[in-house]
């Protein structure tokens, strides 16, 4: 039997500035800069980079890295990231950080940086930080630091991102947090789902919805009038919104879904990922009394054939498992079930009896 490819790992948006930033500052220090870099990554790991696109001036030099993501389908992949470091009065390496073209700036509370500020997220300042007190060290120099990083074309890449709905206006984030992208991880999306908890309480909301796409999103932002920041773009990643839940509590949560996500979850699966979870047709048939579902392939044809008896009873399941998940933390929890024309097939609301 054929092994499988292996898939490549990548570098994050932090990464190639901390690289950049490295190339950036070699230039201030020595009028050269380098044609490679190699950085040392949170967990030790030491990848170079090479360096495109390289200038210096009285007082200040730049640097691009393009970014590779590896084999992640990451929007980013390709794109260049660039750091223009400035020296300014000032002792002790201290740096400063700004927003070029393509990186956005936080404009809502409850994200690890504060409003006003380039969305430079704390790993990434530190890792680029690190960096710069490195090659000053190395030259024997100890003046301050204006950084001041740049991604063309990020404003566009942005719209792909959660960035517009957190309140990052004008580009993209520089992320990471071990400065590796892993292919296909979960742990980007379920962070970027943390993150919006964390805003949409931070902006005072009572409600959130977590909804498994677009299409049942849409059906909830019909029947409620809701800020963009309380739609939580949950994709198969229940698990990851619950549990955070749990611990970071909003008064009232909605999960809406299709009908094949919706089954799994209530059948107590929290990835709803083809790949992690099937749905159960004789469990679908149990619930219903319906023994027709048994010859069904899908979940949209058992719904198809057993109608809305089916449809309540994955709705009231589905929404059980969500409390179960919630451990008694204080959250109302109800469920909605929505076709793929954005039908509403079912509904549990937050008083149902649990």
């Amino acid at each position: 039997m054929e092994e499988p490819p292996t898939l490549r790992y990548g570098w994050t948006t932090g990464a190639c500035a901390a690289a950049a930033t490295r190339a950036a500052m070699i230039g201030l220090c020595s009028g050269t800069v380098p044609e490679a870099v190699t950085i040392t990554l949170p967990k030790g790991e030491m990848p170079t980079f090479p360096v495109l696109d390289a200038e210096t001036g009285d007082g200040w030099a730049h640097a691009y890295i393009e970014k590779d993501a590896g084999d992640d389908p990451d929007v980013t992949h390709g794109a260049l990231i660039g750091v223009r470091v400035s020296r300014r009065e000032g002792g002790g390496g201290a740096v400063r950080f700004f927003a070029g073209e393509g990186v956005g700036t936080v404009t809502k509370p409850g994200l690890p940086i504060g409003v006003g500020e380039p969305a430079i997220n704390p790993v990434p300042r530190r890792m680029i930080s690190d960096e710069v007190s490195e090659v000053l060290r190395g030259f024997s120099a100890g003046f301050a630091v204006d950084i001041t990083i740049s991604v063309p074309g990020g404003a566009e890449l942005a719209k792909k991102t959660w960035n517009p709905r957190l309140g990052i206006v004008g580009g993209l984030s520089i992320l990471g947090t071990t400065g590796i992208v892993r292919p296909f991880s979960c742990a980007a999306w379920i962070a970027s789902i943390h993150r919006g908890i964390d805003v949409a309480a931070a902006s005072g909301l009572r409600h959130v919805v977590g909804a498994t796409g677009a299409t049942s999103e849409a059906a909830v932002q019909g029947m409620y009038d809701l800020p963009e920041v309380a739609y939580l773009d949950m994709g198969d990643f229940a698990g990851g919104l619950l549990k955070y839940l749990r611990n970071h509590p909003i008064e009232r949560l909605t999960i809406a879904g299709g009908p094949g996500k919706m089954s799994k979850l209530a059948q107590g699966a929290l990835d709803l990922h083809s790949k992690r979870s099937q749905v159960d047709l004789s469990a679908l048939s149990a619930w219903c009394g319906d023994k027709r579902i048994l010859s069904a392939n899908t979940a949209l044809e058992a719904f198809g054939l057993a109608g809305k008896p089916l449809a309540d009873a994955v709705a009231v399941r589905a929404r059980a498992t969500a409390l179960a998940a919630l451990r008694g933390a204080p959250v109302a929890v109800e469920s909605i079930i929505v076709d793929r024309s954005g039908k509403i097939l079912a509904h549990i609301p937050f008083d149902a009896s649990a």
